[in-house]
């Protein structure tokens, strides 16, 4: 929906429409403040945008403006700063002179080549968009505005080095177990295979988890906020091991929501992913250790 800053009813309708729109692959998109999801469409860094824009003066009335165009921008929005965004990228094409418009007018754009470096996010505390804003100029008497969000997803090629984690975890003289990951970095649509073998158990376990956890960091030195997010819960063991045993991991990423790795998202946040073994003994004593592990969204899949 379009809004008017400086008025009450819109005096045009606004409508964008994407070059390839019915080609392309619609995703979902979380709207900003609770709006719920819309499917938008995809795109990735050095595409082009383009399409038409049409206006259409409400009822036939005359609409008189001071110019006409179109930005697109890439957003980052911190929730603690809700409403103010930073733009990290900014580009305008003009679209009309100073003029009236008496009826439905269509105007084509075209943004070439766009370097858009970083992924659409929805995050817990900070949200990073890419839109296509059309602003009608009115001077002193404001502006019409219309949005149109789309997403962008970056891809990139299997890792050339990709180790194992293995690590050794314990209570001395009570609990000592070995754990191993097949691979330290994952696609979004891999499997986290590994083995858990027990050395020592002095202690009596009761069940033991494997949990997905997602730490987003947002702002920077003494204004850092933390947030994580446990997104997976899956139970490796039921019952009291003994010495000697071994129990095989296998987990599916496929069925949660997750995303790439970012890091140092323009100075303003990142989001990373652990692994979080998690055993608890008879009297409810939760013992873990946590690795962090690198997400990346495979090659794979193209954008229309």
């Amino acid at each position: 929906m379009n809004y008017i800053i400086g008025a009450f009813k819109p005096a045009c309708n606004i409508s964008v429409t994407f070059a390839d729109g019915k080609a392309r692959k619609q995703v979902p998109l979380k709207k900003g403040g609770g709006g719920g999801t819309v499917m938008a469409p995809l795109f990735q860094s050095q595409e082009n945008i383009s399409g038409k824009i049409s206006i259409e003066p409400v009822s036939g009335k005359k609409v008189e403006h001071n110019g006409i165009k179109v930005e697109l921008l890439g957003q980052i929005e911190m929730f603690f700063d809700r409403g103010n965004f930073y733009d990290f990228t900014s580009l305008v094409r003009e679209l009309d002179v100073p003029g009236e418009l008496y009826e439905k007018k269509t105007f084509p754009f075209e943004f070439s080549t766009i370097e858009m470096p970083y992924e659409t996010y929805n995050g817990v505390n900070v949200r990073l968009r890419y839109v296509l804003k059309v602003t009608i100029s009115w001077g002193y008497a404001g502006s019409i505005i219309e949005y149109q969000e789309f997403v962008v997803r970056n891809y990139t090629p299997s890792p050339s080095i990709n180790t194992s984690i293995k690590m050794e975890v314990g209570i001395e003289d009570c609990l000592h177990i070995e754990f191993e990951y097949n691979k330290s970095k994952y696609d979004l649509k891999d499997v986290i295979l590994g083995k858990i073998y027990f050395l020592l158990v002095r202690i009596k376990i009761k069940n033991m988890d494997l949990e997905i956890r997602r730490r987003e960091s947002t702002g920077s030195g003494t204004n850092t906020h933390v947030e994580t997010e446990t997104l997976a819960k899956f139970e490796l063991m039921d019952g009291a091991p003994v010495r000697g045993e071994s129990i095989p991991i296998r987990l599916f990423l496929s069925p949660y929501e997750l995303t790439p790795t970012y890091q140092n998202i323009n100075n303003k946040f990142s989001v990373k992913y652990y692994l979080n073994l998690v055993l608890v003994d008879e009297e409810d004593r939760r013992y873990f250790k946590q690795q962090e592990i690198t997400m990346y969204r495979l090659c794979d899949a193209p954008t229309s």
